[in-house]
């Protein structure tokens, strides 16, 4: 084993403990929410997971950019089984340690290649809709500073490791033509072909110095990449498989009782009645969230599975209208409280208050009392993200803790309680319009 097979053992084992430390953040920040109990029907949920996730079928609203979506999502996980080839000639020293399956590998490279050409040009038409183009949905203002770096520099990356790829082939491909050293005649290369007349005059020093900085690059890249998850909207990556299988499937717009309500309920019928408490509940809990730790663990991992894509608020009729409301929003503040509390974690080991709460100090009022529950953030959302439970969570505490509810609100309450109806009239007048009527 060389210097350079141990330089690249150290660099890979340096990034797969950045990444599994991550993932182990990850998983830490989740379970701040309340556990969820066991999910039934288990057949439904690989159903949609596959449908949803492997499938991207609601991608399939728009054609055209669920068709340029999937070419990248393709291009990403059929490239990476070349990774393999390049971890294992990493670590032993090898070169295309892969070639001995002959008509399979010269397959596989050429398919690589068309990959990877069609994921350059997805990306650069991805680039031109988000920054030339500017579609109203990428430029509302919660995607102002690092969301919309963010997005660009998925963009950035997804280019130049394809490229890299590419550059490699085809000064790998220019050394086998002159039979340079361990470089022999394999694969098929219908894309970096092409390149190889820009190589012609180049010795094979500097070809054997090009091959070897872009099979760096392309690795180190990828490195970074798998790190860099862990800090942008490309999380969803990883996250979109267990999102949708743990998503509801109840019907949309049907709401679940809180189980704090029902607890109380049976506190008042029997007050002698010893229930029971969640695990690691030390107190009886809100009535509905006013922080991060109210919500339950799959609005968390909703949160960071959010591809910040915006057909939810492009879809919201309370947007639409110019309210504050985005359910974008409502996603990735939920994102960033969890964060802000995981970093006070990370410092102090625990989590000590900071006098901030996710309502009020990152969603306000107003945005919640803006949806009108009508669920078509949740139907447009292609990893079935629920930013509904959220604000219903958030309202139910406005509500039962505070008594912050709307004045309208609070009087067709009142009236619900005196009248056993919505609005101002006593049960005895309640007919009186047919004597008017006539």
């Amino acid at each position: 084993m060389g210097v350079s097979n141990l330089v690249f053992v150290l660099v890979l084992t340096v990034a797969i403990w950045f990444f599994v430390r991550n993932m182990a953040k990850l998983r830490r920040n989740i379970q701040l929410g309340r556990p969820i109990g066991p999910r039934d029907r288990k057949a439904a949920r690989w159903a949609a997971m596959i449908r949803l996730a492997l499938g991207q079928s609601k991608m399939l609203v728009r054609p055209i950019p669920a068709l340029l979506h999937i070419i990248v999502y393709m291009g990403f996980v059929i490239i990476n089984i070349e990774v393999l080839e390049i971890v294992i000639d990493g670590i032993f020293g090898t070169h295309r340690v892969l070639a001995f399956l002959g008509p399979v590998y010269n397959f596989l490279i050429g398919g690589f290649e068309c990959l990877a050409l069609g994921v350059i040009a997805a990306v650069t038409i991805f680039w031109i809709r988000r920054n030339s183009l500017r579609l109203q949905r990428f430029w509302k203002p919660e995607m102002r500073g690092w969301p919309k770096r963010d997005a660009n520099l998925i963009l950035y990356f997804e280019l130049l490791l394809m490229l890299a790829f590419l550059t490699m082939n085809a000064a790998d491909r220019a050394l086998q033509l002159r039979g340079f050293a361990h470089f022999k005649p394999v694969g098929s290369f219908p894309v970096s072909g092409f390149l190889l007349p820009f190589l012609r005059d180049r010795s094979a020093e500097t070809l054997w110095v090009l091959e070897r900085g872009a099979w760096w690059f392309h690795i180190l890249g990828i490195l970074v990449f798998l790190n860099y998850l862990y800090y942008s909207k490309h999380l969803h990556i990883l996250l979109a498989f267990p999102n949708t299988w743990y998503a509801e499937l109840e019907p949309q717009g049907q709401l679940g009782n809180l189980e704090s309500v029902k607890k109380e309920v049976a506190l008042m019928r029997n007050p002698q009645a010893d229930l029971p408490m969640e695990p690691g509940e030390s107190a009886p809990p809100k009535f509905g969230a006013s922080d991060i730790m109210d919500l339950n663990r799959v609005q968390l991992m909703n949160a960071y599975s959010c591809t910040e894509c915006g057909r939810c608020t492009n879809v919201c009729p309370a947007n639409a209208t110019g309210k504050k409301l985005s359910p974008r929003k409502i996603v990735m503040d939920t994102r960033d409280r969890v964060e802000a509390i995981g970093q006070i974690i990370d410092a102090k080991g625990r989590f000590e208050g900071d006098g901030k709460q996710l309502l009020g100090d990152y969603i306000t009022p107003e945005e919640l009392w803006a949806c009108t529950a009508c669920n078509a953030c949740v139907e447009a959302c292609p990893l079935n993200i629920d930013p509904l439970s959220i604000i219903i969570d958030m309202r139910r505490y406005l509500v039962m803790e505070q008594s912050a509810a709307p004045q309208g609100l609070n009087l067709m309450m009142t009236h619900m309680e005196n009248n056993a109806a919505p609005w101002p009239f006593s049960q005895q007048d309640r007919l009186d319009w047919r004597a008017e009527a006539g």
